[in-house]
């Protein structure tokens, strides 16, 4: 690894600067995120001469980090840097970079990151912060130019739409010369049961947020299924809501003749169920 020292002479130091410079480039060149171990950190963000800023993104994006945030975090990241990347401002005078901890341990210990995905206070030069929740804004902030993200297009939402249209299309051309299913009457209403199903049970939050399915104590192994705060919730009780509303209206609608205690009934589960999910 090389060091600048007061030995070191105004042409090594230049050359030593080209270097570096150089090789990160290659680097960018191949991929808009630069992954960094121990060596290359110490060597390429730590060590001087650098006339180059970094920004470092410390994450753990291994499977057996069980770390969902940190993909999340690692999405926004990438489309950030692809931004940089690809725009017409791009130069040797930024770089965004990736510390896994699992290829850069030492490194968390020599920063003091303790959470991941994290970053360096951005009070320590001459590291740039990026906070992975909101890394445009940040990034924006430490930089006296701004980057315009682009995102990538997204188009699984028109195929699936695309797709759907196409099988109700082709079913409606096949049963063109009978379409009485169209007004049962029984069809409609189960097909308003689930989407109301799906709804109360929470599938639509779970779609947006993404949560794991339960929770493992990582000191005890006890598995949680339901989650300790009013503000978050776990898959498995998305499911656990959607069986009792399924038992619920199953008894309901084989009691025609609703009795007052068949009612009381009702009543005292869903009270069992608002009690213990608030």
């Amino acid at each position: 690894m090389s060091h600048t020292t007061t030995s070191d002479s105004p042409l090594e130091i230049c050359n030593m600067l080209v270097e570096k410079v150089d090789q990160m480039m290659e680097w960018s060149s191949r991929r808009s995120v630069i992954r960094m171990n121990g060596d290359k950190f110490r060597r390429f963000v730590k060590a001087p001469p650098r006339n180059y800023s970094v920004i470092v993104m410390f994450t753990a994006l291994q499977p057996q980090r069980q770390c969902s945030v940190c993909r999340q975090a690692n999405e926004e990241y990438q489309v950030l840097a692809n931004s940089w990347r690809y725009s017409s401002a791009f130069c040797n005078k930024l770089f965004f970079t990736v510390v896994d901890y699992d290829e850069g341990a030492d490194v968390f210990q020599q920063v003091t990151v303790w959470i991941y995905p994290s970053t360096p206070p951005s009070n320590r030069p001459p590291l740039r912060s990026l906070h992975p929740q909101s890394p445009h804004f940040h990034v924006h902030s430490c930089l006296s130019a701004s980057i315009r993200v682009f995102r990538p297009p997204n188009y699984s939402g028109t195929i699936a739409l695309a797709l759907l249209v196409s099988l109700v299309g082709g079913l409606l051309y096949l049963r063109r010369n009978n379409l009485e299913f169209i007004y049962n009457k029984t069809g409609w209403a189960m097909a308003a049961l689930c989407v109301v199903f799906a709804m109360t049970s929470g599938q639509m939050w779970n779609h947006i947020r993404g949560p794991p399915y339960a929770h493992k104590n990582p000191q005890n192994g006890q598995v949680s299924y339901i989650h300790g705060s009013s503000q978050a919730q776990f898959v498995a009780e998305s499911h656990i809501i959607l069986l009792l509303s399924i038992l619920k209206t199953n008894r309901i609608l084989k009691h025609h003749n609703i009795t007052y205690t068949t009612l009381f009934t009702l009543y005292l589960q869903l009270a069992v169920i608002v009690y213990y999910f608030t």
